[in-house]
């Protein structure tokens, strides 16, 4: 069982910058995919980032791609997902989820644990 605390959304102008923390407690994150998704009202649940546990490797949404760095650090059982160039596009509930599966999973269906989120909302 893992469960995933999500920190760091707030409010900012655009162009500003954020970054979000993950902090799991339970055994064996070191062995889950991590991976971070966005939810604004009305719309799915999108995928933004994933990062492997094997490598390290990473994955990237179109839209975020070059403004998104998502990290992991083992030690901690902390995910980040450092946020830069911010649009108000990309105002929405962040979660975070973690996988017991090697590479780095897209989909909602491959993750097993979801956090509460985190609101991040980009003014214009």
């Amino acid at each position: 069982q893992v469960q995933l605390v999500e920190s760091g959304g707030g409010l900012v102008q655009a162009g500003g910058s954020l970054r979000l923390s993950c902090v799991a407690s339970g055994r064996g994150f070191s062995s889950y995919a991590m991976g971070w998704f966005r939810q604004a009202p009305g719309k799915a649940r999108d995928f933004v980032a994933a990062i492997s546990w094997t490598d390290s490797s990473t994955y990237y949404a179109n839209s975020v791609k070059d403004r998104f760095t998502i990290s992991r650090d083992d030690a901690k059982n902390t995910v980040y997902l450092h946020m830069n160039s911010l649009k108000p596009e990309d105002t929405a509930v962040y979660y975070c989820a973690a996988a017991r599966v090697v590479g780095m999973p897209r989909s909602t269906s491959l993750y097993d644990y979801w956090g509460q989120g985190t609101q991040v909302t980009v003014s214009s």
